[in-house]
């Protein structure tokens, strides 16, 4: 994708068509709300009520590398935007639209609040990432192929805090204070019997 970009490819091409034909096909104020779910003052928020929420319950690994995951974005998105300096849609005269900025920051920041609170809000990450990429498209902030590109850039960050969810549980010392399954001295499941239940 980068270099259909960089050389104005063919798929750069029809990136631009079937943006030109996207662009205000819903109302702009709800194109412009679903956007609004990629700014800073709305994800962050969000990944840092998670990482709350994971250290209050243990999990400082895995709050630790969702949040090296965000810091990431940046040092990601900033420089490949520099490199490409690809105008934007609305505004030809401008550039660095690719990749999308707010796509990665909502990736990382649902997904990764997700992956410390429950999975079962995982479709609800995919969901808020798929409606602001859309709304991104829909207002013509972006090209199709600048939400793509970021969705691909930012998988590998979301690995960190899987892992981290996975095998990054609390300590076995804090799991029976708070009441949960730990491992006693023979290596069998044992029920702490000085912390409350749950």
């Amino acid at each position: 994708m980068t270099w259909q970009v960089l050389v104005h490819g063919p798929l750069a091409r029809l990136d631009e068509r079937v943006s030109r034909s996207l662009v205000d096909a819903v109302p702009r104020s709800l194109s412009e709300l679903a956007s609004d779910l990629g700014n800073m003052t709305v994800a962050l928020p969000v990944l840092g009520c998670a990482m709350a929420y994971a250290i209050r319950h243990g999990r400082r690994t895995a709050a630790l590398y969702a949040g090296l995951s965000m810091a990431l974005v940046p040092l990601l998105v900033i420089p490949l935007k520099e490199w490409t300096a690809r105008p934007g849609p609305l505004e030809p005269w401008a550039q660095g639209y690719y990749p999308s900025g707010h796509t990665a920051t909502a990736m990382v920041a649902y997904f990764g609040a997700a992956f410390l609170v429950s999975n079962r809000l995982i479709p609800v990450a995919a969901v808020l990432t798929a409606v602001t990429g859309t709304g991104l498209i829909l207002r013509g902030y972006h090209w199709p192929l600048d939400v793509l590109a970021s969705i691909a850039l930012c998988l590998p960050l979301l690995r960190w805090p899987v892992y981290a969810a996975r095998y990054g549980r609390a300590a076995p010392g804090a799991r029976q204070e708070e009441g949960t399954w730990g491992t006693g001295s023979g290596g069998t499941p044992s029920r702490s019997e000085d912390g409350p239940t749950s």
